[in-house]
């Protein structure tokens, strides 16, 4: 039995693809067409919900400032084929009126992604502010420890001598009523006054050492809270910067943008709407 030829597998593929393409250039075309007949309201509706859709877009993924450029594009191509349309005829207060929102919202996406390409920065500032705060706070609480230690042993000794010279006035008491007669009126008198006056003296001390510590311990914490809050003060600002490049922050003013824009989408079709139909 003859052999058979074998089919041309290449050839049929490349039938196949030509098929294809040309099948998508028709229908590429169709969609064209399509688009080119649309009414005037339905072409607005078009553009007008394609705003909204941009203007709510979120971006899933850091760096954020990667889809600016996509998107920026996606809403200059709905204003493209707004204006172009057969349908339209925009006239040049809108044209200026989107342009100028445009120049607003790329500037403003431009801002954020100059921060956002600062953020390894804004990151080591952050660190470096943390690590400043905590040797602060370890310095205070040494400082105080100290403080106190020294405060508690004045505290003690003094409180010691005045038992002590308490006890001396008791024994000065018993002698004059009459337990001990080995001295005279006149050197118990004396005994006893030289006691009064050295213990109000240490009472005076014990009073004089807690009022300084009192004061001393106010200026200390003023001096503390000087150091500490400017740096506080950095923290909180760089972690707020860092914050706002880690999430979109930028859809806010993205979505203001398009309701802007949606705002002026309006005012041109009810000015439109407002001037007398060509003859």
């Amino acid at each position: 039995m003859p052999n058979q030829p074998r089919k041309n597998h290449r050839g049929k593929i490349r039938e196949l693809k030509k098929s294809f393409h040309s099948k998508s250039k028709s229908q590429s075309k169709l969609t064209i067409g399509e688009k080119n007949s649309l009414t005037e309201s339905e072409i607005s509706a078009v553009t007008l919900r394609r705003l909204h859709t941009l203007g709510s877009q979120k971006f899933g993924s850091s760096p954020y400032s990667q889809h600016f450029e996509r998107w920026l594009s996606n809403i200059e191509s709905v204003l493209a084929e707004f204006e172009s349309h057969l349908n339209i005829g925009v006239d040049d207060q809108f044209v200026k009126e989107y342009n100028e929102i445009l120049t607003i919202i790329k500037q403003q996406l431009e801002n954020r992604r100059r921060r956002e390409a600062t953020i390894d920065q804004e990151i080591k500032y952050l660190t470096e502010c943390r690590s400043q705060f905590q040797q602060i706070n370890a310095e205070y609480i040494t400082m105080e420890k100290t403080r106190r230690i020294q405060k508690n042993r004045e505290v003690k000794r003094l409180n010691k001598e005045i038992s002590h010279l308490k006890k001396e006035q008791d024994k000065v008491i018993q002698i004059k009523t009459g337990f001990f007669r080995g001295i005279s009126r006149k050197e118990r008198e004396q005994k006893e006054f030289e006691i009064i006056q050295e213990l109000n003296a240490k009472q005076t001390e014990l009073e004089l050492l807690i009022l300084d510590f009192n004061s001393e311990q106010k200026r200390f914490q003023e001096d503390f809270e000087a150091k500490r809050e400017p740096v506080l003060e950095q923290i909180k600002r760089f972690r707020k910067m860092v914050r706002e490049v880690e999430t979109d922050s930028s859809l806010e003013e993205r979505w203001f943008a398009c309701e802007a824009l949606i705002d002026s989408v309006n005012t041109f079709l009810q000015r439109k709407a407002s001037k007398p139909n060509d003859a």
